[in-house]
């Protein structure tokens, strides 16, 4: 199993069935207790079986070239765990850069590995050391997003093909204009609008306002009138269904709208997809003037840290900025011919007198 989530319904999980007793309780703390999203437990849920697998071969329990899917860590007890040492730590970061993960991967493996023997250790006592204490990776450098620029997001527009275009149009429309997750696009429901926002929900079930601007009205008119008239509608309150089948999309099928309209508007095989369509509603929303704390409130960041990173894109007006110098057109001056100087002549003088 490698993942607990239900890929048709992302809020549910599957049973877990293939690691230790103390892992699963942690993972249901997060899940019921820090409300994580099903995500990010998921997350820690890979990242943990991936270190506990590592340590299998480490404690001589299974043979080094065992295939990963093939070991049994449910025999894992506390005694095992409490007898991990901050040795471990650093030998499983050491295995994962040799094993090709980049510095943000090994930074999440780290996190998760802090997360659970923090709690192992404050939260329920069951290990008298934490061996993640103080170990620290250098800070990965943050990729810059990649986006859309305006033109392509009008081309991305303008060339929608579908069976359902109503649909798939206002759905490109809102990753453009609000910035929301893929998540969060999938859940919207018809009781979510009111005048001229929407409620979203966002990661850990909180909740934000975002306003609609014309061109999401329009577009989820349009939407709702040909919503109206499928003949086998079954998920009554869910704002984006399946036209085949009447019931609300999954994230899988909206990230194939996407790619498809990608496809059609020639823009596929350069990474976008709809998180890269919410960078991009960002980047357009900085470049056109907007205050960096209205663009956290909009994008749901838990902090405005994580929204700075916009200021770092923003070419095209740092371009202008440059271009507008009363200078910028100056052009390139030829040396002249240079000429002696008093101090040079009296030089000169003194030279032929000596």
């Amino acid at each position: 199993m490698s993942s607990y989530i239900d890929t048709v319904h992302p809020e549910q999980h599957a049973p877990y069935l293939d690691i230790p007793d103390d892992v699963i309780e942690y993972l249901h703390y997060l899940d019921f207790v820090k409300l994580r999203s099903p995500r990010t437990v998921n997350g820690y849920y890979l990242d943990l079986r991936g270190f506990f697998r590592y340590m299998m071969k480490q404690w001589q329990r299974v043979s080094q070239d065992a295939a990963p899917e093939s070991i049994d860590l449910t025999y894992i007890t506390t005694k095992d765990i409490a007898s991990i040492q901050k040795r471990d730590i650093f030998s499983y970061l050491d295995y994962a850069r040799s094993s090709n993960n980049g510095p943000r991967a090994r930074a999440r493996k780290l996190s998760a590995l802090k997360g659970f023997f923090g709690y192992m250790y404050t939260q329920v006592g069951k290990i008298s050391q934490n061996p993640t204490e103080n170990v620290n990776l250098g800070a990965p450098k943050k990729a810059l997003p990649k986006y859309l620029t305006e033109t392509e997001s009008l081309d991305l527009l303008k060339n929608i093909q579908s069976d359902f275009y109503e649909r798939d149009f206002c759905i490109i429309t809102l990753f453009l204009n609000c910035g929301m997750r893929l998540a969060e696009l999938v859940g919207i429901n018809l009781g979510d609008f009111r005048d001229d926002t929407i409620r979203i929900t966002g990661k850990g079930g909180k909740e934000r306002i975002v306003y609609l601007n014309d061109a999401c009205k329009q577009a989820l008119e349009y939407y709702q009138k040909a919503r109206a008239g499928l003949p086998n509608l079954t998920d009554k309150n869910a704002l984006f269904v399946s036209k085949r089948t009447g019931k609300r999309l999954t994230a899988r099928r909206v990230e194939q709208i996407v790619a498809r309209c990608l496809q059609s508007a020639g823009l596929s095989g350069r990474g976008f997809s709809p998180h890269k369509l919410r960078h991009t509603a960002a980047t357009l929303m900085y470049q056109g003037g907007v205050d960096m704390l209205a663009l956290k409130e909009i994008l749901g960041h838990e902090s405005v840290s994580t929204t700075q990173i916009y200021t770092h894109i923003n070419q095209q007006q740092l371009r202008a900025a440059v271009q507008s110098s009363p200078l910028a057109k100056q052009q390139y001056i030829q040396e002249s011919s240079p000429q002696k100087t008093v101090d040079e002549d009296e030089d000169a003088t003194e030279n032929t007198t000596e």
